[in-house]
């Protein structure tokens, strides 16, 4: 073995590889991987700007300047492609989401002996990293953290562990270890701030709770404490302005990761379908799409299995006069059958990162001429894709998406047309 080798590409899971197999975390192209498995820095390598990078496990590609990170982004959907000979026309520049962009985060928050860590996990670990800046994340999120410590660990200390004899807390004991998932969203309204796996006891608890929500101008504070979520504070009803329609926001609905990324994959959705008189909306969630597609000339489906959601997207629709017609339905148990889809001239799916097999069996066997699938997973797009391509559709275009900024997940909107 020569004593270094060249860094060559970074692989689907962020470790730099070279010509001969090795592998190394945290390296760039162009880097020189020694025998000793240290790396000599190349000129794609640049100094990652968070302090807890390499211990995060948020992000794993921090260490790649602009050039190798978009290579990295557009490589994972073009390989995606090429593995199933897709053939595409045209693989679109990929769009890449700005720092301190991410408008939603799911941390989690561990206390002992009445100190709170509130962060995300260490690569491949259970323990937690407790996060005291972060780049990816919106800065009005980031600024919530320390105050929500305080918070936290006001609550911890009145927060029960011992059960009685049907399983509620046993009234004068406090818990000494606490545990609670948080779940935040930029809403229109500003943070809208879950807390689940923790109670609150006793007038002090709550009134802490509401004084955190008022001084910080929280748009919703809501806690699950194992029966659902339960609203403590919500001084208007919470929204999320999707094609210019405020649409209500459940607690804990899916939104795409920043608004920047959202509006490229409905961008392409808009350019690829106009003119469509009819499109089914699938897995439509909040109706993100189905949105931005309706109009005069345009009518959509809006198929969604989540009855909050459907009911959220259906009341949007109903006050803002649009031609969206919201189903309740689960695609993956019942999916649109070939006659169902027939009477609509395109679909646009975005399916969870499984894909959606059955369904788009269904969207093959049918008539619909033109087909944008928006994908989280380019593995089980890849897969989905070659059952289109099989049944005479063509890829005409690819665009990647990098809404998870230094991370290896990567996105992308795609469309396809028959014949």
């Amino acid at each position: 073995m020569t004593e270094s080798e060249e860094i060559l590409r970074i692989a689907s899971k962020g470790d730099g590889v070279t010509a001969s197999g090795r592998f190394a975390w945290g390296a760039a192209p162009g880097d020189k991987l020694r025998i000793d498995d240290t790396l000599e820095w190349g000129p794609h390598h640049v100094e990652p700007p968070c302090r807890h990078f390499g211990q995060c496990g948020g992000c794993q590609l921090q260490q790649l300047d602009e050039e190798s990170l978009t290579a990295f982004v557009e490589a994972r959907v073009a390989n995606a492609a090429a593995s199933q000979e897709l053939g595409t026309q045209a693989l679109a520049a990929p769009h890449l989401s700005p720092p301190s962009s991410r408008r939603r985060a799911s941390l989690r928050a561990e206390s002992s002996g009445g100190r709170v860590v509130i962060g995300f996990r260490e690569a491949k670990s259970h323990r937690l990293v407790e996060v005291q800046e972060c780049h990816v994340l919106v800065p009005e999120i980031v600024a919530l953290l320390g105050p929500l410590r305080k918070l936290l660990i006001t609550m911890g200390k009145a927060a029960p562990v011992k059960k009685g004899r049907h399983g509620r807390p046993a009234p004068g004991k406090v818990q000494a270890r606490m545990a609670a998932d948080i779940e935040m969203t930029l809403v229109d309204q500003g943070i809208d701030l879950g807390v689940k796996g923790l109670t609150a006891e006793g007038l002090a608890a709550t009134e802490a709770m509401l004084d955190f929500a008022r001084e910080h101008k929280l748009a919703r504070l809501t806690m699950d404490g194992g029966y659902g979520f339960e609203t403590v504070w919500e001084p208007v009803p919470v929204t999320v302005t999707l094609g210019g329609v405020k649409v209500p926001f459940p607690p804990g609905t899916f939104l795409q990761a920043t608004l920047d990324g959202e509006e490229a994959l409905v961008s392409a959705a808009r350019e690829w379908l106009a003119g469509a008189p009819t499109v089914a909306d699938l897995f439509s969630g909040l109706g993100t799409f189905a949105f931005a597609l309706a109009g005069p000339e345009t009518k959509v489906l809006a198929a969604e299995a989540a009855r909050e959601v459907h009911y959220a997207c259906k009341a949007g629709a109903d006050r803002a006069q649009l031609p969206v017609f919201s189903v309740h339905r689960d695609l993956f148990r019942n999916p649109l059958q070939p006659d169902e889809l027939s009477r609509f001239a395109a679909v646009v799916l975005d399916p969870p990162r499984a894909g959606a097999r059955e369904q788009v069996d269904c969207i093959a066997d049918s008539t619909v001429g033109r087909v944008v699938y928006v994908s989280c997973n380019p593995s089980s797009w890849s897969r989905d894709a070659a059952r289109l391509v099989e049944a005479g559709f063509r890829l005409v275009e690819l665009r990647p998406v990098g809404q998870f900024r230094w991370s290896t997940h990567v996105e992308l909107a795609s469309y396809f047309e028959r014949g």
